[in-house]
Formats: C-alpha cells, structure tokens, sequence
C-alpha cells in the first residue's frame, strides 16, 4: 500500500466516535445546522455523516443528564490485525465485552480513563494526502468574493481529529503511542499533546488535553476554503449558535478555525488548511511554549473553553 508506513504496527484512522446526549433532538438540530447529513437510525439513535460520503462517521445515543464520550473505533489495515491483536494483548491491556457487534473483525480493550475503545478491520478514512485548499484565482479580473445570494450551506468533507480530555496526558499518550502506535506531532507537556497517524493524517488524529477525567472536548471537521470558516460561523449563528471561539489561527497544525459551541457544553469546529503528515515523513515533534498550543492569532477563547463538562 503506497499509503502504509514501512514496519509500523498501527491504527490508521479514527473510524467513528459515539457519544450520548440527554436529548436527541437538540443533537439533530445542532449538526444539521452544522452541516453535516443527519440520519436517524430504525434503532432510534442518530448517525452522523458528511455528504456525497457512506462512512458513518459518528452515533448519537440518548441517555443520561449529560452528555459523554461511550467509545471510539480504530481502524487497522486487515493483514495487521492478528499481530495488532497479538501485540496489545502481550502490553496485557484489558479486553472488554464488546459494545457493538457489528465488525467482522474486531476486539475491545479498555483505554485511559475508562475509555472504551474498538480496534476494528476498516478501509482507511484519515486522509492520505494534504487536504485542500482552494482559493479563487488570482488571474480574475472581477471580485473574487461571493455576492450574498450565491451562498448556500457549508458541507465539511471528513471528520479531521478528536480532542479528548484525560487525568494524566503524559500516560494517556503514552498509552496511545506504545499500545496502538500513534506518533506525537507536538505538545505542551502535561498540558496537551497532538498525535497523528503513522500511515498518514492530518497533523492530530488526536488531541489530549489534561482535565480531571476523560471526554471529549471537540470534533473537528475539514473545510476546503477558508471561507467555508466564517460562512460556517454565519450560519450558526444564524441557526441560534451564536457561542463559541474564532475565527482564529493555531499554530500547532497551522488551520484556520471556528468553533461552535454545542448544547452540552462541548465544540464542533471548521477547520481549514491543516497541516498534513505523510507516512514516511517523520514529523519534528516538539515541546511548546502552552500559549502556542491554543492559537497565534483571534479573539481569546471562552474561559471555560477547556472545562470538561463530562466531569461537572
């Protein structure tokens, strides 16, 4: 596979997160508004796709007071799932019953901070090339910007990464890398760290961030032009979503970004222009400065912006 790194037992994509609301419907509304294809399932919960795309990239269960993080599926290529398996049960990492029986292939352990997790035969979804970046030509002897009655909603193409929050983020990557052999980006040490995927992804296939247990911060969703950021946040807005943080610039992974507040307290952001690690480049991982693992330029983001409201 022209896409797999040489030697290198490891997950090559974040297949599926699931998660549990304590109302369905304001789920429905809030990533319909969002952008994204929003299916209702004959069981009842909600499958979360983007459109012109089969893969189901997320499922909505309602239970509880609050809203929490239940699992996350892993793929692996098939012809290394046997040694995959192999591998995490000598690290003596402990299985689980399964949550869900629908892959063929597939084997549960327990991750950090109690965390479910799916290691699962899957096609890779993380992307394996640059994502775009499609700006309007420069040879136009016109305005290059939209008139206001051309815009339509924006549709993100794929889920880019994850940030979820644990007790311990040194362990909890450590973890991450050891067992299902991810590779740190970058980090601010004991304060956040970003993974990516050894066969190739965006800068963080994973973000972790340090709170007093285990969640999920964000969900970040790749957006083509940059435009397709603030015409994101207009329609938010315009939806009653007017809560959130941006439009701003990281410097870790470099994308332009929103983020749009969700009713539990957690984020849904548009992310444009990411950076992009290739399966045999070897990334220059670093440890920065905290202020550089939030932004290099936008409005300060929300005092609780990294409460994990999974735990309150």
């Amino acid at each position: 596979m022209n896409n797999k790194r040489q030697d290198q037992l490891a997950v090559h994509s974040i297949c599926e997160f699931v998660i549990s609301v304590p109302d369905l419907q304001k789920a429905y509304d809030f990533f319909n508004a969002f952008g994204l294809q929003v299916k209702r399932s004959t069981a009842g919960h909600l499958e979360l796709y983007t459109y012109g795309d089969t893969h189901r990239w997320a499922r909505i269960y309602q239970a509880g007071d609050k809203k929490q993080l239940k699992w996350l599926s892993f793929g692996v290529y098939a012809e290394d799932f046997d040694a995959m398996q192999q591998h995490i049960a000598a690290k003596n990492i402990q299985t689980i019953t399964a949550l869900d029986d629908h892959a063929e292939q597939s084997f549960w352990i327990r991750g950090p901070d109690n965390l479910a997790l799916q290691i699962m035969v899957a096609d890779k979804v993380s992307p394996s090339h640059k994502s775009q970046a499609i700006y309007p030509s420069t040879e136009s002897r016109a305005g290059r910007a939209p008139n206001r009655n051309s815009i339509t909603q924006v549709h993100p193409g794929y889920l880019s990464h994850l940030s979820i929050f644990t007790v311990d983020v040194e362990a909890t990557v450590d973890f991450y890398v050891d067992v299902l052999g991810l590779r740190i980006s970058d980090q601010s040490r004991g304060i956040v760290a970003f993974l990516h995927g050894a066969h190739g992804s965006d800068h963080h296939l994973l973000a972790i961030a340090k709170s007093n247990g285990g969640g999920l911060h964000h969900s970040s969703w790749n957006v083509d032009r940059i435009d397709d950021v603030g015409l994101g946040k207009q329609q938010m807005e315009q939806a009653g979503y007017d809560q959130g943080w941006g439009l701003g610039r990281h410097v870790l992974g470099s994308n332009y970004f929103h983020y749009v507040r969700d009713p539990w307290g957690s984020y849904a952001e548009y992310s444009h222009d990411i950076d992009f690690v290739a399966h045999d480049h070897d990334w220059p991982a670093a440890n920065h400065p905290v202020e550089d693992s939030m932004f290099v330029w936008g409005p300060n983001p929300p005092k609780d912006f990294i409460t994990n409201y999974e735990t309150i």
